[in-house]
């Protein structure tokens, strides 16, 4: 994808993830996910854009589109306390990369110059890439989702019958 669907990516998780992780289930909890978003939102969008660096140097959709990086961005905030959401950006650009993109990444380099897509991702120019921007990023929503609210419960249950309660 462009750097518009990335910000578009970055925008729209941000939203979301504001959403599930502060709902306003009432009018005086709006500001406080309004400011859950934004918490979430710049360091997001950062993460999503940090990977197409590698357009000004390297080689693009692999020196900085591989796992070692994410590792990277992923330990950060344990070793240093800080850029905790950044990770995700840079996860959500892999994740838009592969599944939104024609092209893939190549998600083992330097071992291995192997680029990684779907069979379903469209060209970066196409006009069908902000609409896959969008299905992306719902199927990310869906995921964290998924996790927020369900991992929890299923830890619980195993915690529960390995207890024998």
């Amino acid at each position: 994808m462009n750097k518009k669907g990335h910000v578009l990516n970055a925008a729209l998780l941000s939203i979301g993830l504001g959403a599930v992780l502060e709902p306003a289930t009432e009018l005086s909890a709006v500001p406080a996910m309004l400011e859950t978003m934004v918490v979430i939102g710049v360091p997001v969008t950062l993460g999503a854009l940090f990977p197409d660096v590698d357009t000004a140097f390297g080689k693009h959709r692999k020196t900085l589109h591989n796992l070692g990086i994410l590792a990277a961005f992923a330990a950060f905030p344990e070793v240093y306390g800080n850029l905790e959401f950044v990770w995700i950006g840079v996860l959500t650009h892999y994740a838009l990369d592969v599944a939104g993109s024609k092209r893939g990444i190549a998600l083992f380099y330097p071992l291995s110059s192997q680029e990684y897509g779907l069979p379903f991702g469209v060209a970066v120019s196409s006009r069908y890439a902000t609409v896959v921007t969008v299905v992306v990023t719902a199927g990310e929503l869906l995921v964290a989702g998924l996790i927020v609210f369900e991992v929890p419960q299923w830890g619980l249950e195993l915690a529960r019958q390995a207890i024998g309660v």
